[in-house]
């Protein structure tokens, strides 16, 4: 991974580390995503993939979209689960953090819900490691003014 010239790690390098380790507390059995909402170089929400606060985990109930042979990208309304990037929209609303003109860092390209909630959030940017199978998701991507920007 490139650095800055004294050793340290740009910007989104070091967000996007911190997005990958919001995954590492995902419950999904599937695809563990983690996300950060940035405004100003701080961060003002976390969320990583799992069920709703209260609800029984995947990890404990197995994954219902496995059992039903869903094919990612695919009937996301098919899962225990809330994504990584709607946890983190929710966050910010829970705890009246606004974040109209923020980023999003996020390990994976959302799904087409998602970028519809970014969208109608008012995310300006989001910087992601690793594509997602959502045709409408890029089509939905390509037609606003949201700059995508892949960070390796």
């Amino acid at each position: 991974m490139p650095t800055q010239p004294d050793g340290r790690p740009s910007w989104d390098q070091y967000f996007m580390e911190i997005a990958t380790l919001v995954a590492k507390r995902s419950t999904c059995l599937r695809r563990a995503v983690g996300a950060i909402i940035v405004k100003n170089k701080r961060i003002l929400a976390t969320g990583y993939n799992g069920a709703p606060s209260g609800i029984r985990h995947c990890a404990e109930v197995g994954c219902l979209r496995e059992k039903m042979q869903v094919a990612s990208g695919e009937r996301h309304e098919l899962c225990r689960g809330i994504h990584a990037e709607q946890n983190a929209i929710i966050q910010a609303a829970y705890h009246g953090v606004p974040i109209q003109g923020a980023s999003l860092y996020c390990t994976n390209l959302p799904c087409s819900i998602c970028t519809k909630m970014l969208i109608n959030a008012g995310i300006k940017k989001i910087y992601y490691r690793s594509g997602y199978a959502d045709q409408l998701s890029k089509e939905l991507l390509e037609e606003t003014k949201i700059e995508l920007i892949k960070v390796c």
